[in-house]
């Protein structure tokens, strides 16, 4: 986040009851500011930095507080409850494992973990064969690192480079910190990597300037490499982030085409953390489809389970075989394993990648009406299926306004929609997948009510 901070002076708002929200009370509710104040007596301060409201329960597409509020939510809790909130196959998986009870099995075999696997692996592409599975994001981009750096000294003791790009984020452990491009993140570590070298993210911004061709602008960055004093054959991964989340911003396709071919010619895994990006969110299962590559391995987590913390990394045989030094004491927790299959049957018996792409289409349909409507205000629409970001810009500028977002994102809290904020100028929309269409639709209206009230 930025310097900006959410008002938590309780203030009238107009009262609304529809359907999908309702807002009955003062915002920030009166009471519910002693909660936040006390969280952050206990617990780091930043834990309280996003809008204020004190969650009560969640279902579908909407939050609940216990005063009498509701919001539609647009965050899916950043892209975790993609299936929705409380989804009723997740919670049944999870409680016939309750009901067992199994709660914890260390790494040792299970049923529960078994069904899962099989059933993970049957959705993915072809060439993925197993997974090892973990608890958070970061500790599946940790195993990814440690795997791809086993594959060079493997595949030659010299090919020991690990290429990433700037901007992108992998998580918040030493090595994902690491690999990961946001710098200034890292500060605290009080060194870099010499084996990890980081290009510059090819923006839609950059590839205008560039000529257009994200062919030649790849081309250009392994020069930008070399001068780094990289020997191109010892590259042993490219590290991507399949799009930087603040602003949906995806690579040019060719770019990542060009990439694949030379990783192929070269023996360089290509890997993709689609910790954000996974399991429907852009209307595939993994975001780094719409690429029409092959991954080498793939980093998962959040969207996993839709719920509790699971994360994987997926891949070839001979790949996750590399690291027999596989062990952790949450990764695939019987429960978790439990809320990740009914998560995934969820996805297969109702057509969520489908849906993804419909409600999707729905979306951007509406989100390109504002930016005719405001073309001084709103500059790019990045993004796919249902996930886009909206790049609020200053009066006639290309330049990012970060303090109107927060304002918006505050405006449609107290209207009673629930945003994720970037701290960054992009207004983000992520609503679960699952969400009725008339919701979907309540919630945009919402935000175009905040444009006309703020611009």
């Amino acid at each position: 986040m930025s310097s900006f901070k959410f008002n938590l002076t309780p203030r009238e708002v107009k009262t609304v009851k529809t359907i999908n929200r309702s807002i009955v009370t003062k915002i920030p509710v009166p009471e519910s500011i002693e909660i936040i104040n006390e969280i952050a007596k206990h617990e780091s301060s930043n834990a309280v930095e996003q809008l204020p409201v004190v969650w009560e329960s969640a279902k579908n597409h909407q939050i609940f507080d216990c005063w009498g509020n509701s919001w539609i939510d647009f965050t899916s809790s950043i892209f975790v409850t993609n299936s929705g909130h409380g989804n009723d196959q997740v919670i049944s998986r999870v409680e016939e494992l309750l009901n067992k009870p199994l709660m914890h099995s260390y790494y040792y075999p299970t049923k529960i973990r078994l069904e899962f696997l099989k059933k993970l692996i049957s959705i993915c592409p072809k060439n993925f064969e197993k997974a090892i599975l973990l608890s958070a994001g970061t500790e599946a981009s940790e195993r990814a690192l440690k795997i791809a750096k086993i594959y060079g000294k493997n595949h030659n003791k010299k090919k020991n480079y690990i290429v990433a790009w700037d901007g992108n984020y992998h998580g918040k452990t030493l090595g994902a910190q690491l690999i990961g491009g946001q710098h200034k993140d890292k500060e605290w570590v009080g060194f870099d990597d010499s084996n990890i070298v980081h290009l510059p993210f090819p923006y839609p911004w950059v590839l205008e300037k560039f000529d257009g061709s994200g062919e030649k602008l790849f081309f250009h960055h392994l020069d930008i490499l070399r001068s780094k004093g990289v020997e191109l054959s010892k590259v042993s991964a490219f590290f991507a982030e399949s799009f930087q989340g603040w602003g949906a911003v995806f690579y040019p396709i060719d770019y990542i085409k060009a990439l694949k071919k030379w990783a192929v010619e070269n023996s360089t895994l290509l890997i993709f953390d689609e910790i954000q990006a996974g399991f429907g969110r852009t209307g595939k299962l993994f975001a780094y489809e719409h690429y029409g590559v092959e991954a080498d391995i793939v980093v998962t987590g959040k969207g996993i389970s839709g719920s509790l913390p699971l994360s994987a990394v997926i891949g070839p045989s001979d790949l996750i075989e590399l690291d027999d030094a596989y062990t952790s004491t949450h990764g695939g927790n019987p429960i978790a394993c439990a809320a990740g299959l009914g998560n995934l049957e969820y996805f297969e018996n109702n057509n969520l990648l489908d849906m993804s792409k419909k409600k999707g289409d729905i979306m951007l349909k509406k989100i390109n009406t504002w930016k005719e409507k405001y073309p001084n205000r709103i500059g790019r629409i990045l993004g796919n299926g249902m996930l886009y970001g909206v790049f609020i810009t200053k009066h006639d500028s290309d330049d990012l306004d970060d303090q109107m977002t927060n304002l918006i994102c505050e405006k449609a809290m107290e209207k009673g929609v629930f945003s994720i904020c970037t701290g960054r100028g992009t207004l983000k929309l992520g609503p679960p997948i699952t969400i009725p269409e008339d919701a979907l639709l309540e919630g945009l209206s919402v935000y175009e009510e905040c444009f006309n009230e703020l611009f």
